[in-house]
């Protein structure tokens, strides 16, 4: 009898060993592959209403293959407004700026008084540039980095973007190489950090520079310009013609905000495909690409919605040649694309005062000569505010400590005084970000905030107010910038393997991208990536 049962108690756990092993069977069965190739590309500027209003517009390969083939995020939540870089390194690490270090593009550094890259690392030279550049500030892992590492080393990580920082992001610690277009010789270029020189690099810097065609280029519309909806009468009737002449010295940058660039991007891209063997070697390889489509702040007037359109429009031609050169050479079904969009700058333009609409200028230069004038009448001579970038005001600590004061109190103090000066609408100092007292969005402050780079107040401007860069800080643009706070939906897309075909309307974190393509590779998420992946 006792042999019976102890018979039959084997029977049940054999049964259930057999059942586990056939569902395990059927579970590896149903599995997605895993991609060959990931592509992964940041859009500035995309707008979800932009995308609505072109969808029939747009080829069947561009756009709407990531619409209707994947799953469609409406609104990707950065927390607050950042830039192309530090929204990038937001996307790349799965961490904010408070963790992976990059607050934005570039950072002022008040022992100097002078205003630097993020990314400058003085101890490694450029090829073919004199910039010298590592991703040695970012402080985390990238994804660049984890699908490096998930094969030894053996996976490819290449990123291509106009410009050094977006390119750098991208590519990582551990990436192949990353190549941007230099302002000053007009061609592709990279940093010593990087081994890897792809021949297409090479090949198009000497065949066939930049430097040989941009004053060839031209930008027109791509289509009659009536057909372009929501666009007025008089932009119809004339519509705009944007060239890069060798006469004007700021033509790189020009071509970098327009299309122009974004088929360059493309392009070259192709040839890494069509050259090199990316998905065929046996571990995943990674492409990393970056476009814009931000409204062009070199129109003649404020009004610039046709070039914006006609941005859209070549973009969805660039994706569905990016999209067809990718299906030849992995096959398709076998890459994972992810489009991350994000919010554009402000623009540099002010409505003409003709139409009434309240505005005025705020001068930095102004500002700190009044709040120095301020400091030292409460608390005797000195320098007591040491400088300004970017709506940072920085106090000279050398100061403050000689006359034996607290910071804290004196930022007070300052933030007080700011708040009732013209054109100002809010101060926080460095003390209430990180209390989480500032702002109507206090935890996204604070996180988004570097506090090594920071200045002591963060002023916000009131909207329609242009702030005009009077400081005269080298290596800055004077271009002036006029305060908005529209809020804008930028989306996201994946698409690939595993991806379900379905649009979440609600808000994403931003940094839930990165964990999402880790799953989606089945490789480890990057180590300051502390929000889970998506559920699709």
């Amino acid at each position: 009898m006792r042999k019976k049962k102890e018979k039959s108690l084997s029977d049940k756990i054999l049964g259930i060993i057999l059942v586990s092993l056939f569902t395990m069977a059927a579970e590896a069965q149903t599995a997605p592959p895993r991609p060959k190739v990931v592509v992964g590309i940041m859009v500035e500027g995309l707008n979800s209403d932009y995308l609505s209003l072109l969808d029939n517009y747009f080829t069947a390969g561009g756009f709407k293959r990531l619409m209707r083939s994947g799953s469609y995020i409406a609104d990707v939540d950065y927390g607050t407004l950042l830039d192309p870089a530090a929204a990038t390194a937001m996307v790349f690490t799965g961490a904010t700026p408070s963790v992976n270090g990059i607050p934005a593009s570039k950072i002022y550094n008040p022992a100097t008084k002078r205003v630097a890259p993020a990314l400058l690392d003085p101890s490694k030279i450029g090829n073919y540039t004199d910039e010298t550049y590592s991703p040695a500030p970012i402080l985390v892992s990238t994804l660049g980095d984890e699908v490096r590492l998930d094969a030894a080393g053996t996976g490819w990580v290449y990123s291509i973007a106009p410009s050094a920082d977006m390119a750098i992001i991208m590519a990582g610690h551990a990436g192949n190489s990353a190549f941007w277009v230099d302002n000053k010789n007009e061609r592709w270029a990279t940093t010593t950090y990087y081994k890897d020189v792809p021949a297409p690099v090479n090949t198009r810097n000497y065949r066939m520079p930049l430097a040989s065609r941009i004053d060839t280029m031209a930008w027109e519309p791509a289509m009659k310009p009536s057909a372009y909806p929501d666009v007025p009468d008089y932009k119809a009737q004339y519509p705009y013609r944007h060239t890069f002449s060798r006469k004007d010295v700021d033509r790189i940058d020009r071509f970098k905000a327009s299309p122009k660039a974004n088929a360059e991007v493309t392009s070259l891209a192709c040839d890494y495909l069509n050259s090199m063997q990316f998905g065929a070697r046996g571990p995943v390889d990674m492409l990393n690409l970056a476009y814009t489509v931000a409204p062009y702040p070199y129109s003649r007037d404020a009004d610039n919605r046709l070039e914006t359109l006609d941005s859209y429009i070549r973009l969805d031609r660039e994706l569905a040649t990016l999209f067809q050169t990718l299906d030849k050479k992995a096959g398709a079904g076998n890459s994972l694309v992810f489009l991350v969009g994000h919010p554009a700058q402000p623009t540099s333009r002010r409505d003409d005062e003709k139409w009434g609409v309240p505005t005025g200028v705020f001068s930095p230069r102004k500002a700190i000569s009044l709040l120095n004038a301020y400091l030292m009448a409460l608390h005797g001579n000195g320098e007591w505010v040491s400088g300004y970038f970017n709506r940072n005001f920085y106090l000279n600590e050398r100061t403050v400590k000689d006359a034996k004061l607290a910071i804290s109190d004196i930022r007070a103090e300052a933030a007080e005084f700011l708040e009732r000066m013209s054109g100002v609408s809010q101060v926080f100092t460095i003390d209430d970000i990180i209390a989480s007292r500032a702002g109507d969005n206090a935890a996204a402050l604070k996180r988004n905030t570097s506090v090594k780079h920071s200045g002591d107040l963060i002023v916000n401007i009131t909207p329609g107010w242009e702030i005009v860069d009077d400081f005269n800080l080298p290596g800055v643009s004077s271009n002036s910038i006029v305060h908005r706070d529209n809020f804008v939906s930028s989306p996201a897309f994946f698409m690939g393997p595993g991806v379900p075909v379905t649009k979440i309307d609600t808000p994403v974190d931003a940094r839930r991208i990165s964990p999402t393509v880790a799953r989606l590779l089945r490789i480890r998420s990057p180590n300051g990536a502390s929000l889970p992946a998506i559920s699709f």
